[in-house]
């Protein structure tokens, strides 16, 4: 005979425990999660497995894919396109989570100061944040580049400069639902610094639909940086998904596998990440759990 009392509640489960369980639920989410964790890998150990050099002259120029050897072909320089995906995904990714966090960093903290201060400081912080929304942001980050070079930490903080009022208006929603609940309020009365309302309280119970967003915002700025590759504003040494596009984008016609590959890869990449996204938000939601 079981000793458990039918009447017992069975124990609750650690939040992130069950949004896993959600997560998994989601077939398309987790097979974008596989294939991303297949990409990272390759990005990582790639240039170590496949040891040939990604700036090199190997082969005669437009070499289409499978001559001589060379799985992807050659580009317009006769460099192994394999060698330049392989290398390449280890820097779109980079610039990829690199301008998210300059992104989520910005809209946070305007996004936060907003919520939490109202008043006069949210009216000024969001007249800043709609200036910023109404700007044109593929035009807004190209001035940046052509005005401060097209090297790739500046095209990195172009990328996260432009992108970050989406966060900064999430952010702010969910400091003004969560600011005047019960636990905030006993944080207060406990004596707390608005810095650890803001940043310690408050933050983590906002957390999920701003990483929803960030990790949108990853896609999103590898996208961005495709674009500004395709017109020519990359750093001509750094081997990227873009750069490749770019500089074999007036020979489409002649060997369109050099813009179509590294074009796949992208779009690949973008739509996992995508997917994750979305399994994301179907995980961290309790309302869409219920569906």
């Amino acid at each position: 005979m079981s000793n458990l009392d039918p009447n017992t509640a069975p124990p609750a489960r650690h939040p992130f425990i069950e949004a896993w369980r959600h997560f998994r639920a989601n077939r398309s989410a987790l097979v974008a999660l596989i294939v991303l964790a297949l990409i990272c890998i390759g990005a990582v150990f790639g240039p170590w497995l496949y040891g040939t050099d990604p700036y090199e002259m190997v082969w005669a120029p437009f070499s289409p894919p499978g001559e001589q050897g060379f799985l992807l072909g050659t580009d317009y320089l006769g460099r192994d396109l394999t060698a330049m995906i392989i290398s390449g995904a280890r820097v779109s990714l980079l610039i990829g989570l690199s301008a998210a966090f300059v992104s989520i960093f910005i809209g946070v903290t305007i996004g936060a100061v907003a919520g939490f201060y109202r008043g006069w400081v949210e009216e000024a912080l969001m007249r800043f944040t709609e200036f910023f929304q109404v700007l044109p942001t593929l035009l807004f980050s190209m001035v940046i580049v052509a005005l401060f070079g097209a090297s790739l930490p500046m095209i990195t903080l172009a990328i996260g400069v432009v992108s970050w009022t989406a966060v900064a208006r999430i952010t702010r929603a969910e400091f003004l639902r969560l600011r005047e609940l019960e636990f905030v309020m006993a944080s207060r009365a406990l004596g707390a610094s608005r810095f650890k309302l803001m940043f310690g309280v408050i933050l983590p119970n906002a957390l999920p639909p701003i990483i929803v967003q960030s990790a949108l915002m990853v896609g999103s700025a590898i996208l961005f940086e495709a674009g500004l590759s395709f017109l020519g504003l990359t750093d001509p040494n750094v081997v990227s998904w873009g750069q490749i596009t770019g500089s074999n984008r007036q020979y489409i016609l002649d060997a369109s596998y050099t813009v179509t590959i590294p074009g796949l890869a992208i779009f690949v990449t973008v739509l996992a990440i995508s997917l994750i996204g979305d399994g994301l938000n179907d995980a961290l939601n309790p309302k869409l759990r219920q569906r």
